[in-house]
This record gives C-alpha cells, structure tokens and sequence, in this order.
C-alpha cells in the first residue's frame, strides 16, 4: 500500500508570488489501477514528481513498505517503474541498446539478465521486430510501448505513468490500455490524465484534482451513482438556457452530428424540454469540477 498524508508543494513564480501546486493531498493506493484525473494544471505531474522522487514537498509524508519514502528515496527508486508525460530518447540509439543502457542504470550489472528481461519486456510490448531499430524514429505509440517497457526494466512494483495516451490514434490507445490492464494485475499502477475515458476503461479507483486539491476519490461507480437521476440533457446552448433563466448548473456541452445537447445537474427535472440522461464517468467529473470553481466547458 501507498500512503500519502498531507502532502504540500508550492512554486515560486518570476513575480516572487507562490503557486500551491499540491494542496494536503492524502490518498491510499493498493495493488491495481489508481487513475488521478484533472484539467492541465491540476497538479498531477507535481504529484508524479513527489512520488518519483524527483521532487520534494514542503511538507507532507509518502509512505511505501513501512518506509517514508521522502527520507528514503532510494529504496522508492529502486521499487519503480516511471513513464513522465515528455519521455525523450537517444538519436539513433536502438531500442535494444537503449533498455540495455536504463537496466545499467537501474542496477541490473548481470548481462544476461539484462538480455533476458529486454527480450521478454521488448516481446510484451510488441517490440521485438523493431529492437535493432532508432527509437527515435518510433511512431508516437511505439514510443510509449517503449516506455512502458523501459519503466518495467528491474521488475519495479509500482509504475506511474503521466499523461501516456494523449496523441495516440485509437489503435494504439486500445492497445496501450490492455498493455496496462495487464501490469496492474501484479502491481499498482498510477496513470495521470485528463483523458475520462482512460479512468473509465481501466480503473478502479481513482481521485479528481482540481487546483492541487483533491475533490473527490473513490470507485468511478461509485461516483457515478452519487449523480444518478440528477443529470438532464436539452437541445440547446449555455447562452440559451441562461437567457431563459433555468435555475441549474451547467455541467458540459457536445456538439453531436451538428447538434449542440448540454448537460445540466439539477435534483429535479428543470422543465419539459430536458429529458434525463444516464450519467457516467464524465459526468461525474464535470460534476465535480463545477461544484469546486469555474470550469471551461468542453465542446467535442
């Protein structure tokens, strides 16, 4: 289990002024998957980067196997595996040689043993074919399959991925998902985005930031029940449905086949026009998001 209590990290920007970036987060994580869900500047990656040890809080604990990993950073690198949101890579180094390098890196001095895990870490991933090849001229999915392979190196038990979806075409997302779904049956795996879809399809626990705060954690269905038979759905604009004064909150929009339908929460039915929706995932977030301060609206 991993344990964090009260964790607080603020940044000082060119002004002198201090941004909170993590605000008392305290969450549990166990063996699965943990999604951490939220718009751009949330403070996902800032959590990320306490939890890889790449930086510290200014106040706070992280507890792993017993030990604060704050005073012990090495014992949490060494039981990790970390794909960050901007993974770069050696021009025209190959992918064997390049995991050959990270493993060195990561303590395995046995060669065979290094040779062995690539191979088998290389062939998990759909690699195998492409090993003598540049990673660099990988195509963005491939190059998260590499990750995600190089983060497995020394058989980490916890692996944190930031943000691994964005800007992959449908293919390579499902295809990331199952490589995922499939870690997480041995180990925890926390998987940052802002992508809802991700944490819907994948995991079973998960926690909303907004702000450097956490907003709501839980089961995604659990989320979800708390806004059933309370979301509503009209043709129609923000503009429009503020004009005609309906008394509820806004939650998103969608352009659907040209058609604009915007989803509202109210407790009942706010008029004719609105008819009800079975509330999911994103909902739920939206929900949320309103409920803490201003959201901008998504338009799809």
């Amino acid at each position: 289990m991993l344990t964090l209590s009260n964790l607080n990290k603020s940044y000082s920007t060119q002004s002198g002024r201090p941004i909170k970036a993590l605000n008392d987060i305290s969450l549990q994580m166990d063996k699965g998957m943990f999604g951490l869900l939220g718009p751009n500047g949330a403070g996902k990656s800032s959590l990320m980067r306490t939890l890889a040890t790449l930086q510290s809080p200014d106040s706070g604990a992280v507890i792993f196997n017993g030990k604060n990993i704050l005073h012990h950073p090495k014992y949490m690198r060494s039981k990790l595996g970390y794909l960050p949101q901007d993974f770069g890579v050696y021009p025209g180094v190959s992918a064997y040689d390049l995991m050959n390098y990270i493993a060195k890196l990561k303590g395995m001095n046995k060669a065979s043993q290094r040779h062995d895990q690539i191979l088998t870490l290389l062939d998990e991933v759909n690699l195998s074919e492409h090993k003598g090849n540049a990673v660099n001229s990988f195509s963005g999915g491939m190059k998260q399959r590499f990750g995600i392979a190089q983060a497995l190196l020394n058989e980490p038990e916890i692996l944190i991925v930031d943000e691994p979806t964005a800007g992959l075409d449908p293919e390579e997302r499902n295809r990331f998902h199952n490589i995922l779904a499939e870690i997480s049956n041995e180990k925890l795996v926390i998987l940052s985005t802002h992508i809802v879809e991700d944490i819907s399809n994948l995991c079973s626990e998960m926690a909303i930031l907004q702000s450097g705060t956490v907003i709501k954690h839980g089961k995604p269905k659990h989320l979800i029940e708390e806004i059933n038979n309370k979301i509503w759905a009209v043709q129609a604009t923000e503009k429009q449905i503020i004009e005609k004064g309906y008394e509820v909150e806004v939650i998103s929009q969608k352009l659907t086949s040209g058609i604009m339908s915007t989803h509202v929460y109210c407790d009942t039915k706010p008029d004719t026009q609105f008819y009800p929706v079975k509330p999911d995932l994103e909902d739920a977030y939206f929900t949320a998001l309103k409920k803490n301060g201003p959201i901008c609206l998504s338009i799809n």
